[in-house]
């Protein structure tokens, strides 16, 4: 038991070494010599301490460094440590780890050649308004691919229903087909109907990358941290924050490591505290978002009104 109070109290000092630069390979190399020598037999506490000493290798990677060595180094921890843990969470996250180290390092696998015929058609530009433009098309939006299905299931069941179904070239196979692709597509392009009978919100479209851009980044403090409290922590990754991490700020005011923020924008587009949400590049979406505040303003003045007649009333 001694002898893992002081694993763990070495442990503790590489993990203050990671965060300075002229320390951390040799940290992570120390690392990389302890797991294989005392991982397998250590108990569950230490496994914990060893794991949380090596999320701390990755988040410092995504948020400080930069330089092709750190992130060598860190790779061979990951992969290392991936062979010795057991928990399904943590081999998914270190997998996670080491795809995007590869990716960091361009050592992902190379596209088959056999798609780049593919991708040079999808490059090729596409036709708009009679003119051949220079960049590829962009994709559907989720609004217009639902309509085009829900379009094309509804001409094929009045077909079916008035037995027209060989007179507009419409067979049952056809209809069998666009009911497949419905049924398969019904959770992403099918909004879910609400008691009104109104159709929820579609799936914000990623954060506008020039707003994101320009986010602030700040870099936290001792005074920061003390006023945040010690166990603060990035709400996407979990990570609790220490002195010197770079945060970055969104227009609610809550903060997220840089690298974690961008991939949920792109994701999610919303705040993962309060759902706040930034301004995309997708007119149609935000063309409707103003509608709706529209229709929210006309509602609310409705009800209001309404309130209005039967305090009269009463």
């Amino acid at each position: 038991m001694e002898s893992e109070d002081l694993l763990k109290q070495e442990l503790e000092e590489l993990q203050k070494q990671l965060g300075k630069k002229q320390k951390f390979e040799s940290a992570v190399s120390s690392l990389k010599s302890l797991l294989p020598q005392t991982y397998p037999s250590a108990s569950p506490s230490l496994r914990k301490s060893f794991y949380s000493v090596i999320c701390r290798v990755a988040t410092v990677l995504k948020t400080r460094y930069t330089a092709p060595g750190f992130w060598n180094a860190g790779l061979g921890l990951f992969e290392q440590a991936l062979l010795l843990v057991s928990e399904p969470s943590e081999k998914a996250h270190l997998k996670a780890c080491i795809a995007n180290a590869k990716e960091h390092l361009h050592l992902e696998d190379n596209p088959s050649q056999a798609l780049q015929p593919a991708e040079n058609q999808a490059n090729r530009g596409y036709l708009f308004e009679g003119h051949l433009t220079v960049d590829t098309e962009p994709p559907q939006p989720q609004w217009l691919v639902q309509s085009n299905l829900l379009a094309t299931a509804a001409t094929l069941f009045a077909a079916e229903s008035s037995r027209g179904s060989a007179a507009n070239d419409t067979t049952p196979e056809d209809a069998a087909n666009v009911l497949e692709d419905l049924m398969n597509r019904l959770e992403e392009v099918v909004p879910l109907m609400v008691d009104e009978g109104d159709f929820v919100a579609p799936k914000a479209p990623p954060a506008s990358k020039e707003v994101v851009a320009k986010l602030p980044v700040v870099t936290l403090t001792e005074e920061i941290l003390a006023n945040i409290g010690k166990d603060a922590e990035c709400a996407i990754c979990r990570e609790n924050l220490v002195v010197n991490d770079k945060m970055q700020e969104l227009p609610c005011k809550h903060t997220f490591h840089p690298p974690c923020l961008k991939p949920w924008l792109d994701e999610h587009n919303s705040c993962p505290i309060c759902r706040y949400e930034l301004q995309t590049d997708d007119h149609a979406y935000e063309s409707w978002k103003e509608r709706e505040k529209e229709a929210e303003e006309e509602r609310k003045g409705a009800a209001n009104a309404v309130r209005g007649g039967e305090y009269m009333y009463v």
